[in-house]
């Protein structure tokens, strides 16, 4: 590559012995002016960084004797006008002092005047120029490391091996606290403290252990750097040794960086991972962690434990009717009192749904676990206020107990699963412990389930009709329409066995529904035949009434089937109308704009009194049969039944009593002003084609001369 020259020459004796040592060797193109002022014009031009490599100066020799400049002054001037070009002095032996002084300023090299030749000024140029090429790609390189070291996200401290701050990045001045110029000369412990994050304890520096191993050296993950102001910072790091080109260890450098969002974050996504998201609760993966190590804590201890397994009664009603917004918030507001009613040793977590398990430690006796379960039951059925609404709602548990009940946790958390279940059975709202022989009964209902799946397709669901008697006149006010299950393997199935199953699984809807078009087109058909059934009851689930559409649905089978709405009785419970009592009066009065009659059955079973059944729009009590059975025999009983009966006059309301069987039970209902009844005494239910032939039965005479239908002749039919 050609290499140009400017050559700053006053004597042209002398400039000519420059041209003429190197002509011969030289190929680039030498230029030369004899002033200083013309070799800065000419640098300023030719020696501009953006100027081709083949036009561009590659070096300059100078004579500091010049007539504009002289001296160590010219050289000055030189230089400063281009830093990065080499200069080579040309001197006399006279001014080799001021030679010497311009290589301290900058100057590559001096050579004497009166000794150049062809060998010796060609050798020393290459050589210069070599150099600085040298020195340039050097600058470039160490310009290049430190704005990559400062552009990195790693702060970056390097020491000698006495343990002094060698160098020192942008982001190590931002973690420690200290500026690059004053750490610079430091003991590395001055300007890096780590202390231990649980001890608390001062960790030894990493990189004088880097220096005396000879080997690559980390830090505790517990690291803690406390900056200069004292803020604290979790760090990762490593260090490594520096060597000469001898292998000898002259230094470590050091890189690291801040952590502390980073493990916050991974704290986080474990804790997301272990925890639901709703209640923040232990979810199932971690109940299964601490079950697992409670049973192997209990089994070296010979100690017991518990596992409770608690389901929300009728939830999924709430959420479907109100909505997920305030299910979810209800679910909160659960496992907040959930907790409360634990210690702090114990495990309260949520399976999903509405299913929560509770672990309880160190339980001294089986009676420990039934205490915790009725302060739940108590906690869980306090009243509930979301959005202004009030909810009541309540929880069914079943208690498993290690190592009794099992001793591995599938088989405790089944057991726990299946005497939950059993509490639903009796009733809801209690707790069970686990007994052996509820296994099979869970499988029962499995199958159960299993079986309402297809019931409807597979035509295994029927409706019989109850009569229902009008006590004053002895005439048939209307039938109640009762669900019947014919399953195949099984036999008939009574719906006080299949109902509950049905509602829990949500398949009391499609059932209901079903239920509800059969009876209304039946009822139709006795309509057109013009047989004497003034009326028709159909019971409804509180899970129907939650459900979305059930009001349209109704409408919709009325406008299908054509009945006269004011004949239909759709009976509800007592629970549906303690559960948030502004969303159950919005739903009744949309079915009573449809013109269809309203009845409370099972009426007493439950919590209402009469200033709370006022508020709703309802037409008929029903006394529950539970009563009526001992009405001869138990006073409390006949107090009750008086008691509804008279409330229902006071609310203008009829009253039917249910489960009527004798003679005595109709004289006491009537002698108290019951307006209707229905039982055995009466008539079973009938299947529908049975109806026409009870209703043309001659009728006998009541205790007290009134008439009604005989059960025996109805049972001979």
């Amino acid at each position: 590559m050609a290499q140009n020259i400017l050559l700053i020459q006053a004597n042209a004796t002398d400039a000519a012995a420059v041209l003429n040592a190197l002509s011969g060797s030289h190929k680039g193109h030498i230029e030369w002016v004899d002033t200083c002022a013309l070799g800065l014009t000419r640098l300023a031009i030719l020696g501009k960084q953006d100027q081709p490599q083949e036009s561009g100066i590659s070096a300059v020799l100078v004579d500091l004797q010049l007539p504009d400049a002289a001296g160590i002054g010219a050289f000055d001037r030189i230089y400063a006008a281009n830093p990065q070009i080499p200069i080579l002095i040309l001197s006399s032996i006279q001014d080799e002092e001021t030679a010497k002084l311009a290589i301290q300023r900058g100057a590559q090299d001096y050579l004497l005047k009166g000794r150049l030749d062809d060998h010796l000024l060609p050798k020393a140029i290459a050589g210069m120029i070599d150099r600085a090429a040298i020195t340039e790609a050097l600058f470039d390189e160490k310009e290049r490391a430190q704005v990559t070291l400062n552009s990195i996200g790693d702060a970056v401290i390097s020491t000698d091996v006495k343990g002094r701050v060698t160098y020192f990045n942008i982001v190590a001045e931002q973690l420690t606290g200290w500026q690059r110029a004053e750490a610079l000369g430091r003991q590395l412990e001055d300007v890096f403290r780590l202390i231990d994050r649980n001890s608390r304890a001062v960790i030894p520096n990493p990189m004088d252990m880097a220096t005396r191993t000879n080997e690559i050296v980390g830090i505790p993950a517990t690291s803690i750097l406390i900056r200069r102001d004292g803020v604290e910072s979790a760090i990762e790091d490593s260090c490594a040794p520096i060597h000469n080109r001898r292998g000898d260890v002259t230094g470590a450098v050091m890189v690291f960086h801040d952590v502390s969002m980073s493990r916050a974050l991974s704290q986080r996504l474990v804790h997301l991972a272990q925890h639901d998201s709703l209640t923040d609760l232990p979810n199932r993966d971690l109940l299964n962690e601490r079950l697992t190590q409670a049973i192997a804590a209990a089994q070296r201890r010979h100690a017991a434990l518990g596992v409770l397994y608690l389901d929300l009664d009728r939830f999924k009603h709430i959420n479907d009717s109100l909505g997920h917004s305030v299910g979810d918030r209800l679910l909160q507001s659960v496992s907040h009192r959930l907790r409360e009613c634990v210690r702090a040793s114990d495990t309260v977590s949520r399976l999903g749904g509405d299913e929560f398990v509770i672990l309880l430690l160190d339980v001294a006796h089986a009676q420990d676990a039934a205490i915790c379960a009725d302060k739940l039951i108590k906690a869980i059925g306090l009243l509930y206020t979301i959005d202004d609404i009030e909810l009541h709602i309540t929880v069914s548990i079943g208690i498993a107990v290690y190592p009794g009940d099992g001793t591995e946790l599938k088989t405790l958390l089944q057991n726990a699963d299946s005497a939950m279940y059993e509490a639903k059975e009796h009733g809801r709202n209690n707790y069970q412990f686990y007994r052996a022989d509820l296994n099979s009964r869970a499988i029962e209902r499995q199958l159960l389930e299993n079986g309402l799946r297809h019931a409807i397709e597979r035509n295994e669901l029927e409706l019989h009709y109850q009569p229902i008697v009008n006590l004053t006149t002895g005439a048939i006010s209307g039938v109640e329409a009762l669900l019947r299950w014919l399953h195949p393997p099984l036999g008939a199935v009574p719906a006080v066995d299949f109902i509950s199953v049905a509602e829990e699984s949500g398949l009391i809807v499609p059932i209901g529904q079903w239920a509800l078009q059969q009876a209304c087109a039946q009822f139709n058909d006795w309509q057109r035949a013009r047989l004497p059934v003034p009326g028709l009851a159909v019971n409804i689930s509180a899970v129907e009434l939650r459900s979305r559409g059930f009001v349209d649905s109704v409408a919709a089978t009325l406008s299908e089937t054509g009945i006269d709405p004011g004949r239909l009785t759709l009976e509800l419970t007592e629970t549906f109308i303690m559960q948030d009592s502004k969303a159950t009066k919005l739903v009744l009065n949309a079915l009573r704009s449809l013109g269809v009659q309203l009845a409370l059955d099972d009426f007493g079973t439950g919590y209402s009194s009469l200033s709370y059944v006022r508020r709703f729009p309802i037409d008929v009590l029903k006394v529950d049969r539970s009563f009526v059975l001992n009405l001869s025999s138990n006073a409390d009983d006949a107090s009750v039944v008086s008691a509804v009966i008279n409330m229902g006059k006071s609310l203008r309301m009829r009253v039917v009593a249910e489960g009527v069987e004798t003679p005595e039970q109709v004289e006491f209902l009537k002698e108290h002003g019951c307006s209707e009844a229905q039982g055995y005494h009466f008539s079973h239910p009938l299947r529908a084609d049975a109806v026409p032939r009870f209703l043309r039965q001659p009728p006998k005479h009541t205790p007290t001369g009134q008439t009604a239908h005989s059960p025996r002749r109805q049972l001979s039919t």
